[in-house]
């Protein structure tokens, strides 16, 4: 276990230099923490991670290149005992659940007092795992919803950004009547009468995200 003597050494990755900046020195005036690199995106992580062999990542959800899930899965196929705790201002179960199967221990969002940020960093770094309480119940839904495929998610994205069926079937090589039978699973899916539910149904949870 990681004592006073001997801080916890973190590794803190956000896209935004303000972010990190408060971040680090947050913690760096706590006496069994210690910041010891950042990073501003998920490749950088993988390569500070590499380099320092931190004790904790404190991780990003929504990272440029490669998203914070995707970084989470990156470190810990390399090293597996990597202990990861998410930070978001997103609640969205979808990325809660992500970040979750990728290995992450625990996911907080930026709106937690500090000192429940500080309460969460120990538990996970205790070889424990920690659930922000407004996104535990998120997570509980989660299991009720029918997952979206692939194909499926990648149809909403553009129908997120307005493209009609025609142009869908274009970009994605396939007949205009398969895109009209996966808008359909979508709806179903999700719920919802429309495409504009659908995809603001999609971005409440996570499922996609605004580019």
């Amino acid at each position: 276990m990681i004592t006073a003597s001997k801080p916890t050494r973190i590794l803190v990755v956000d896209d935004h230099f303000m972010v990190r900046m408060g971040l680090s020195s947050s913690l760096n005036a706590e006496e069994d923490m210690e910041v010891i690199a950042e990073a501003g995106n998920g490749e950088d992580a993988l390569g500070a991670y590499r380099k320092h062999h931190p004790n904790l990542v404190l991780m990003d959800v929504r990272l440029p290149k490669m998203s914070g899930a995707e970084a989470v899965a990156a470190i810990t196929r390399e090293f597996p005992d990597a202990c990861i705790l998410m930070l978001s201002t997103h609640s969205g179960e979808e990325e809660v659940y992500r970040s979750l199967q990728a290995g992450a221990r625990g996911y907080i969002l930026k709106s937690a007092m500090r000192e429940e940020l500080l309460r969460a960093i120990r538990q996970v770094r205790d070889g424990k795992h920690y659930l922000d309480p407004v996104v535990a119940p998120l997570l509980a839904e989660h299991l009720t919803h029918r997952p979206l495929t692939s194909r499926e998610i990648e149809v909403l994205k553009m129908v997120a950004k307005g493209m009609g069926n025609k142009e869908i079937a274009a970009n994605l090589k396939i007949a205009e009547v398969t895109v009209k039978l996966h808008v359909s699973h979508v709806l179903e899916k999700l719920n919802v009468k429309d495409r504009t539910e659908a995809a603001t149904a999609a971005l409440k949870r996570g499922i996609i995200a605004l580019e």
